[in-house]
């Protein structure tokens, strides 16, 4: 039986829509929104409506009849109490989408827009591998301070797709693996894959500096910054996240512009980037004291892993302590599909949604 799965990604700038038949891509669309289409919605939930006519009037352009569905899963939102995996929009995931996420973020429209599809047609709908999915062993939650417990936040959906991919060509399943998996993007995550489970991670605030983010630094340095008078709470965050990293460093956050530079004699842009895979190799260096097992493989993925330059000088630290393999690029469509079509074809389970008590008793 083949089956047709409609994959929604609502991203702050566009919304991307995507239909496969089993694992082909059958059609495919990328709807931008500038802050002039977004003006009339002053509200996250406002746009609901809005990005759902877009998909719903591309596909009716394209002559696809919705009555071949088999399932819809949009991009799993910011969402509280939830585990990597596949769960299904009932009415208290959506309660959960509407009112109880723990942050605002387009991403909180997947489930929405999935179920706003799904349920004239009484097919489910789906949500996969969410930013928030939390798996960590109990001792990975601990920190030093008391105030502060650990969550994990890194890329999920595409490491563990990028997991399943590597376990499939090599004739076994992820959930029989030992993995490290490093996400290289514009934020870099790296996650330590445990039989199936993400028991640990290094998020893209407390590890290497990216293209534009500044990864872990020694934290007295940062207070004095942030009780020197000079800076802002908001300029502060800007330093972390957006206007860190090589973008502090080089005045650039394109990696091919680095390459060019360095190509060209500039010995701070090679040193920069000798840095950056020097920072990347010791982020999974961490990752790989979380394993009581020997690991089967270190995963270098996302955007950047595209750079052989960049992949080239990770793998010259790590060589000779694990063994290293690159599968470039993040397809977060292709990844959503096959995590659906995984749990119609009863490969993977399904989970329900279970609210946390604050949300039950509001």
């Amino acid at each position: 039986m083949a089956y047709h799965i409609l994959v929604l990604n609502p991203g702050s700038t566009s919304t991307k829509a995507a239909v496969y038949q089993d694992e082909q891509l059958l059609m495919v669309k990328s709807f931008p929104h500038t802050n002039q289409d977004l003006a009339p919605y002053p509200a996250l939930n406002d746009q609901l409506d809005y990005r759902v006519a877009l998909v719903r009037g591309w596909l009716a352009q394209e002559g696809y009849d919705l009555g071949n569905l088999s399932a819809v899963v949009g991009r799993g939102g910011i969402i509280p109490n939830i585990v990597a995996g596949g769960y299904l929009v009932d009415d208290q995931l959506e309660e959960c989408l509407l009112h109880h996420t723990v942050f605002d973020h387009a991403s909180n429209l997947g489930g929405l827009m999935a179920r706003s599809f799904a349920q004239p047609l009484h097919i489910p709908a789906y949500i996969y591998d969410a930013v928030t999915s939390d798996e960590l062993l109990p001792e990975a939650k601990v920190t030093g301070f008391r105030e502060v417990t650990r969550t994990s936040f890194c890329h999920v959906l595409n490491a563990r797709a990028t997991s399943h991919k590597y376990a499939q060509a090599m004739g076994r399943r992820y959930e029989d693996m030992n993995l490290v998996v490093a996400h290289l993007g514009g934020g870099i995550s790296i996650s330590a894959h445990s039989h199936g489970r993400i028991i640990d991670s290094v998020s893209d605030d407390a590890g290497p500096f990216s293209p534009d983010r500044a990864g872990s630094l020694n934290m007295l340095y940062v207070v004095d910054m942030c009780y020197s008078g000079k800076y802002t709470k908001a300029e502060m965050l800007k330093k972390l996240r957006g206007e860190g990293g090589m973008s502090a460093l080089l005045g650039t956050h394109d990696c091919q512009e680095v390459e060019r530079r360095i190509a060209q004699g500039d010995e701070w842009a090679a040193l920069v980037y000798q840095a950056q895979a020097l920072q990347i190799a010791k982020g999974v260096g961490i990752m790989l004291g979380c394993f009581t097992e020997l690991i089967d493989a270190v995963i270098l993925t996302g955007g950047l892993a595209n750079s052989k330059k960049l992949t080239g000088m990770v793998i010259d630290y790590l060589h000779n302590l694990c063994r290293v393999v690159v599968i470039p690029g993040e397809n977060e469509m292709e990844a959503l599909a096959l995590g659906t079509l995984r749990i119609l074809r009863g490969e993977e389970s399904c989970h329900t949604y279970q609210p946390a008590f604050s949300q039950r008793n509001p």
